[in-house]
């Protein structure tokens, strides 16, 4: 049995008092083998007021708590019974965990387990564009933006030399 992320479903404006009470009662309980990492998936929204920027936090899924956790019948109980959850997403009575892609988005949009992108590109470098609609361009690299997962390349157009930003995913390297 692997961990895996479930997604249970809290009163509307509860799920930090519900995330408090499932982390004490794992405590309580000795869970900790089996209930791992807790979260209130949260963005920064930034508002403008009377010309002042504020940042605020917002939930992501209201209503919803996101639990690291190993399935077995002690843990589901523990989840469970907590008080302010009325039940596990998924289908009947068994939850349905989240697929790993959907997981590392939600991670990523929090900042937290940044995905970091490989790439083996190096500035001057010819590649051609795979998708999008410079499709099949030629071009050279002229900045790579590891943190972001793009590249400025120049594409030539009409004649002309145009700086065009990319996905690492759009381009191929020429060989």
């Amino acid at each position: 049995m692997e961990k895996q992320w479930y997604v249970i479903h809290t009163y509307s404006g509860y799920e930090n008092k519900v995330k408090a009470n499932l982390e004490r009662r794992v405590e309580s309980m000795n869970m900790g083998d089996k209930i791992f990492r807790i979260m209130v998936p949260m963005e920064d929204e930034v508002e403008v007021k009377n010309g002042k920027r504020k940042v605020s936090k917002r939930k992501v899924f209201p209503g919803y708590v996101l639990v690291e956790m190993l399935m077995t019948d002690d843990s589901w109980y523990v989840v469970r019974n907590t008080p302010g959850v009325t039940g596990f997403v998924g289908t009947g009575a068994k939850p349905v965990p989240l697929q790993p892609g959907e997981v590392a988005y939600i991670l990523k949009t929090m900042g937290i387990d940044e995905a970091r992108t490989k790439h083996d590109f190096e500035l001057k470098q010819n590649v051609r564009v795979t998708s999008g609609p410079f499709e099949n361009f030629i071009g050279i690299i002229e900045e790579i933006q590891p943190e972001k997962g793009k590249l400025k390349v120049m594409v030539s157009m009409f004649g002309r030399e145009t700086p065009v930003e990319l996905d690492f995913s759009q381009v191929e390297k020429m060989s």
